[in-house]
C-alpha cells in the first residue's frame, strides 16, 4: 500500500518541476535565497542575507522591468532540509532562480531540482571544484578551493617554507585544498610531512595541533569553512604553535574578514591566498565595505562579496531578459563581465564557473583593526579543477 501511495506522488512531483511555469504575466518575479542562517554556518547565511539586502536597496529592487521578491530561506546546513526548501521554492513559489548554498552538500542536494524544472542555481558560497558539473543550471559566484589552494603551493616554497603538514575539514572543499595545495608546493620542490583532517560538524582543533607541533614543519596550511577561523586561531595560539616558529599558512577563509578582528594578535602575520579582502584598495570595495557596515554594522567577507555578485549576475540577466526566466536567463548570465569589490570577475561561458584574481595577504594591524592586506596578485585565475 506504502508503495502505491508514493509512486503518484513522485509522479506528481515530476510534473510540478517540469510544468512550464509562465512569469511574463507578473510584474513581479521572485528569486529564492537558501541559507544556512542558523547552526554551525549562521556567520555565512548572515553575511549573503546582508549583501542581499544591499544590493536590493541600491538597486531600487527592480530588474527587466519588474520587481524583484526576494524569498529567504534557512535550511540550518542540512541538506535534507535545502532539497525540500528548493524544491517548494521552485514548485509553489515559481521563482525565477535560487541562489544561496552554504555548503558543498547543500549545493549538491538541490542540483537535481534545477536541472529537472531548468531552474537557474546561483552558487553564492560552496566551494569544491565539480560543483557546477553536477548540473548545466548551476553558475557560480564564489569561488573554487584549488584557485585559492594552487597559490599558496606556489608562494610559500618560494618563501623560506621547506616542509609542511597540511590540515582540511573532511569533506569536499577541504579535499580541493589539500590535493590542489600538495601538489603545487611538491612541484616546487616542497616536502609534506603528514597530512591532516579534521571534521565538519563540532571539531576539536587540540589534537591534530599537538600532533603538528610534535612534526616541527617550517609550515601548517589550512583550509576550513566559513566560521570555523576564530576557534581554530584560539587554539593555535593556545597550543603555542606561533611561539614554537611554525608559520601558518592558508586559504582566505581561516582569517575571515568577519571574525578576524575577534582573533587577536596571534593572526598577525598569517599569510593566506584568496580572492577577496575587506581591505582591497579599489574605490568600488572601499564604497561596498562602507555601505555594508552602514547598513549592518559588521565587515563583509567573501561570502558577502559572493551573495552580492550573485544577486547583481541574477539582476542583471532579467534586465537583459525582460524579466524571463529558464534557458533564456541562464544563457543571459553566461559571460557576464563586470567590475565587483573583488576586482574583475567573468562568468566562463563554457563552464559556468567563475574567473577572478587570487591575492596574496598578510594580516597586519591598521587603525587599530587586523586586516588582510593583499601584497601580490595572479590575475584571471580559472578554476584549476577543470583545466585540462
Amino acid at each position: 500500500m506504502q508503495r502505491r501511495t508514493l509512486l503518484p506522488t513522485l509522479a506528481g512531483l515530476s510534473l510540478a518541476l517540469t510544468a512550464p511555469w509562465s512569469h511574463a504575466q507578473s510584474d513581479t518575479v521572485k528569486i529564492g535565497v537558501v541559507v544556512p542562517m542558523t547552526g554551525q554556518s549562521a556567520s555565512t547565511g548572515r553575511q549573503i542575507d546582508a549583501a542581499v539586502k544591499l544590493w536590493m536597496a541600491q538597486s531600487g529592487g527592480k530588474a527587466g522591468g519588474k520587481k524583484v521578491e526576494i524569498l529567504l530561506r534557512d535550511d540550518t546546513g542540512v541538506a535534507d532540509v535545502t532539497r525540500r526548501l528548493v524544491q517548494e521554492l521552485i514548485v509553489n513559489d515559481k521563482v525565477v532562480a535560487v541562489a544561496g548554498f552554504g555548503l558543498t552538500p547543500l549545493a549538491l542536494a538541490a542540483a537535481p531540482l534545477a536541472t529537472q524544472s531548468k531552474t537557474p542555481m546561483v552558487v553564492m558560497a560552496a566551494a569544491t571544484s565539480s560543483i557546477t558539473e553536477a548540473s548545466p543550471y548551476i553558475v557560480r559566484t564564489s569561488f573554487t578551493l584549488p584557485q585559492a589552494a594552487v597559490g599558496m603551493g606556489e608562494w610559500a616554497p618560494k618563501n623560506g617554507i621547506k616542509k609542511v603538514v597540511s590540515l582540511v575539514t573532511d569533506y569536499g572543499p577541504g579535499n580541493d585544498a589539500e590535493k590542489y595545495f600538495v601538489n603545487q608546493f611538491l612541484l616546487n620542490g616542497g616536502q609534506v610531512l603528514e597530512k591532516l583532517r579534521t571534521p565538519l560538524r563540532s571539531p576539536d582543533f587540540a589534537p591534530v595541533l599537538q600532533k603538528v607541533r610534535d612534526a616541527k614543519p617550517d609550515a601548517l596550511f589550512v583550509f576550513l569553512p566559513s566560521g570555523q577561523g576564530a576557534q581554530f586561531m584560539k587554539q593555535f595560539g593556545e597550543r603555542g604553535l606561533d611561539k614554537a616558529g611554525i608559520r601558518l599558512i592558508a586559504t582566505g577563509d581561516v582569517t575571515d574578514d568577519d571574525q578576524l578582528n575577534d582573533m587577536g594578535d596571534v593572526a598577525l602575520g598569517v599569510v593566506t591566498t584568496h580572492h577577496y579582502s575587506a581591505a582591497h584598495p579599489s574605490a568600488m570595495n572601499k564604497k561596498f565595505v562602507a555601505d555594508f557596515q552602514a547598513m549592518h554594522k559588521f565587515r563583509p567577507n567573501f561570502m558577502g562579496v559572493g551573495g552580492y555578485d550573485g544577486l547583481r549576475l541574477i539582476f542583471k540577466g532579467l534586465d537583459a531578459t525582460k524579466g524571463q526566466g529558464g534557458e533564456a536567463l541562464l544563457n543571459a548570465m553566461k559571460g557576464q563581465l563586470f567590475e565587483s569589490p573583488r576586482g574583475q570577475i567573468l562568468i566562463d561561458a563554457q563552464t559556468r564557473d567563475i574567473v577572478q584574481d587570487v591575492h596574496t595577504r598578510k594580516v597586519e594591524r591598521k587603525d587599530g583593526q587586523l586586516w588582510n592586506v593583499e601584497f601580490d596578485v595572479q590575475k584571471a585565475v580559472k578554476d584549476p579543477g577543470k583545466l585540462k
